[in-house]
């Protein structure tokens, strides 16, 4: 994921893909675990990922699907935390999210941001 902007950025261009028109979906720290939010732009919240994509693709301006993972507990690395596997448990709970992550973005692109923010969050 940490260097996912420079083949994103060959993709986009061999597509002719504008940068309003691209989804990604990533976890995200700042959100409970199995949390599921959408929106367009923004920071990248310390997420490596996000900042190559952003530096590649050439800004922020793109929709985010973000998927909740929460911070990691006590003093754990976040680095470690996120490449840690899931419990029994949680891998039932983030299946059901990424089902809806799914849906979610066919919902966005069929009828847009909103109506998918309304229906998701």
């Amino acid at each position: 994921m940490n260097d996912t902007g420079a083949p994103l950025q060959r993709v986009l261009k061999f597509y002719k893909v504008p940068l309003d028109r691209l989804v990604v979906v990533h976890d995200e720290l700042d959100l409970a675990f199995a949390a599921l939010r959408l929106k367009r732009g923004g920071g990248t919240a310390g997420h490596n990922g996000l900042k190559d994509i952003q530096r590649r693709a050439g800004g922020p301006d793109f929709y985010r699907v973000r998927i909740g993972i929460g911070r990691p507990p006590g003093r754990q690395d976040p680095a470690d935390y996120v490449l840690k596997r899931f419990s029994v448990r949680e891998r039932e709970e983030i299946d059901v999210t990424l089902e809806q992550a799914a849906d979610a973005i066919l919902v966005l692109v069929s009828d847009g941001l909103e109506a998918a923010q309304n229906r998701f969050h």
